[in-house]
């Protein structure tokens, strides 16, 4: 009977100690974030700072009349034609006012508006219509484009309510957000989801690092603010996907992170600075990772250097892959460009490189990105085959191989800086098609050492073979000069993979 008491006072206090754990367990987390039973307060603290952008723009619009079609010759031709050409014609074209509508929000009380480009792109008017039924005229103090990012500037008769960025590095999926905004022209509608996603890229432009949420996003939130629960602005508005124009839960905001240096440069340069390093990257990706001898696919991999830039002044070169920019991990080739852009210009940075195995650091002062500098990409549109008939011709993982010729170089319009080893034909099918490799591209390097002649393809490869490597890291030209580096596996079998990508030059 005493052992039954023991036990069962044992039982009692290991169930009670148990509910006291997650007694106290569920307090620290409600004290970590408690769930608002509502988001009326957060709002109402809000709605003042948030406005809804309207913009109208001019056009000339055309009537539209077609010429009515009657037979050649008709006596009733050269009436219709001279009567509808003379009242469609440019002067006596109408002209009408096209508005749009938007979203934005105040960043400092003196009048400053940050909202999207798209919203204010080509207008001629912008105006600001707050909360208290204030409208006030804006005008822009600059755009990126890139970014899809811009700043106003109003002259409010007394200071506006603002509100702050917040840090949106640290937000999590589940995380709890709120949009404001003018959806479909309902101005300060207030929207609540959750972060359902972070670091999409939807291919919008070369820094997509995009926040999703669930909270409804329609046409008219663009430039609106997405809120954390402190109040602060985590993401600006800037997209949706739909097959039907309304929301159907997959919004996207342009993260704080990636907002604030941007809208602080249109602040005070009216422009945006971002760093330059000149180069042209690729993804690492598992088969040029391991035909480089690397542990697992990480870093950039350099396609190309540009003459004078500063890779190129720092000895940076075609086939090395940087793992760390300016003591800043790079973990995929996504993350290069946004890490460089955010770079001050002038600034020296440590760069971490591997090269032939062995890692390197090098300094490189940075340069200025220009607007002309734009995306660099490599077409996968086929090049006409070769006609020539060479006895020399080499046949390997799908590629025929031929001497560069100055017959070759005269039919493929092949640059005369370009020299390796010519392709004259590629094999239906084959791995080498499948990586767009085409007929009038030049071989330039095998695994990181040049070639000359076919024999020097088919030697590589074999010791590539009796190395036990399961691909060899092509760097290709083509006709044009533009360098790009093709993993080939030796087995030469297809996969389900997509042909490596290129990136903007950086």
């Amino acid at each position: 009977m005493g052992e039954r008491n023991s036990v069962s006072m044992v039982a009692r206090t290991g169930i009670g100690l148990v509910l006291a754990a997650m007694v106290t367990l569920t307090a620290s987390l409600a004290a970590a974030r408690p769930v608002p039973e509502s988001f009326a307060d957060l709002a109402e603290s809000l709605l003042d700072s948030v406005v809804n952008i309207s913009t109208s723009q001019r056009v000339r619009a055309s009537r539209g009349i077609p010429v009515p079609e009657v037979p050649e010759g008709s006596p009733f031709q050269e009436f219709f034609e001279d009567f509808f050409n003379r009242n469609q014609s440019e002067g006596e074209q109408p002209s009408r006012r096209v508005q749009s509508l938007g979203s934005g929000f105040v960043l400092d009380s003196s009048g400053l508006i940050v909202t999207n480009n798209h919203v204010i792109a080509d207008a001629d008017e912008i105006v600001a219509n707050f909360a208290d039924g204030t409208k006030l005229e804006a005008e822009v103090v600059g755009r990126d484009t890139k970014t899809d990012l811009a700043l106003l500037k109003v002259n409010p008769p007394h200071p506006l309510k603002a509100v702050e960025f917040g840090d949106s590095e640290h937000l999590r999926i589940g995380d709890w957000v709120m949009a404001i905004g003018n959806p479909f022209g309902f101005g300060g509608t207030v929207t609540v989801g959750i972060v359902s996603a972070l670091e999409r890229d939807i291919n919008s432009g070369p820094y997509d690092k995009f926040i999703q949420t669930d909270a409804s996003i329609n046409r008219g939130n663009s430039g609106g603010p997405l809120f954390n629960l402190d109040g602060r602005v985590v993401g600006i508005n800037t997209a949706i996907i739909s097959p039907t124009g309304g929301s159907i839960g997959i919004g996207f905001a342009v993260p704080a992170e990636i907002a604030m240096p941007v809208i602080e440069q249109l602040r005070e340069f009216g422009e945006t600075r971002r760093g330059w390093l000149g180069v042209r990257i690729q993804e690492v990706t598992d088969e040029i990772a391991e035909s480089l001898g690397m542990d697992k696919a990480e870093g950039a991999l350099i396609a190309g250097v540009t003459d004078g830039g500063p890779a190129a002044e720092a000895g940076i070169q075609p086939g090395d892959v940087i793992i760390t920019f300016d003591g800043r991990q790079v973990s995929s080739m996504r993350e290069l460009p946004g890490i460089v852009a955010d770079t001050p210009v002038g600034k020296d940075v440590d760069v971490t490189l591997l090269r032939k195995g062995e890692k390197l650091t090098v300094t490189a002062r940075l340069g200025r990105l220009e607007e002309e500098q734009t995306v660099s990409t490599l077409s996968g549109d086929d090049t006409p085959g070769s006609d020539m008939d060479s006895d020399e011709a080499v046949q390997t993982l799908g590629l025929t191989l031929e001497v560069l010729s100055d017959d070759a170089r005269s039919e493929y319009g092949i640059a005369d800086d370009i020299e390796g080893v010519l392709i004259s034909a590629v094999e239906p099918g084959s791995v080498a098609e499948e990586n767009q490799i085409a007929a009038g591209d030049v071989i330039v390097e095998v695994s990181q050492e040049a070639v000359a002649e076919p024999e020097d393809v088919t030697a590589r490869i074999e010791r590539l073979r009796a190395q036990d490597r399961q691909s060899a890291l092509f760097l290709i030209a083509s006709p044009d000069g533009d360098l790009r580096f093709v993993a080939i596996r030796l087995d030469d079998q297809p996969s389900d993979d997509a042909p490596d990508e290129e990136s903007p030059e950086q």
